[in-house]
């Protein structure tokens, strides 16, 4: 039996549940998030809780059985609390700005790069070399950093480009001096 899939989830106060048939539907004081789960999985909202239920022991059931019940506890996270990804930026004269709801780039290219957002997710700059990347949806967040990590990914000899504030950067030894 799946030791995440058997877990309760627990419904905060301020949250409603609804579920019409094998979509479940969040609301929360940050958001409304919806999804559609697989049929075979069988979701009950009980009180204050949601129980998942899958129908055998077969290998896509099990799969499936930590699966939704790991993203209904992402949506309701969610809309209790926002998601946040952290990115900095490194390299001399690199740099971010906000511009309206977008991202404007100077990160050694010869033109300024421009991120426009969906509507879901908002940046914050507090310095000039940091973004926060903030949404009631994990996987839109996670989505979203990743592609701002792509515009300029970092190299491994000095770490110039774009990483997540928590990464470490293998770093590689440069050419070694005249013999």
């Amino acid at each position: 039996m799946s030791r995440i899939g058997k877990k309760p989830i627990e419904i905060a106060k301020g949250i409603t549940v609804t579920k019409t048939g094998n979509e479940i539907k969040v609301k929360g004081p940050k958001g409304e998030l919806s999804s559609k789960f697989h049929p075979k999985i069988g979701i009950e909202i009980k009180d204050s809780e949601i129980l998942v239920k899958r129908p055998d022991d077969s290998k896509e059931n099990r799969a499936l059985h930590g699966l939704t019940r790991a993203l209904i506890q992402n949506m309701i996270t969610g809309v209790t609390k926002q998601y946040k990804k952290t990115l900095d930026i490194v390299g001399v004269g690199y740099r971010v700005e906000l511009k309206g709801k977008n991202l404007l780039f100077n990160i050694g290219y010869s033109h300024p790069i421009y991120f426009m957002p969906p509507d879901e997710i908002t940046f914050e700059t507090p310095t000039q070399t940091q973004i926060i990347v903030t949404g009631i949806d994990k996987q839109l967040v996670g989505l979203i950093a990743s592609k701002i990590r792509t515009i300029r990914k970092p190299e491994p000899y000095k770490g110039k480009g774009i990483k997540y504030s928590d990464e470490q950067i293998q770093r590689k030894a440069g050419k070694t001096a005249g013999k």
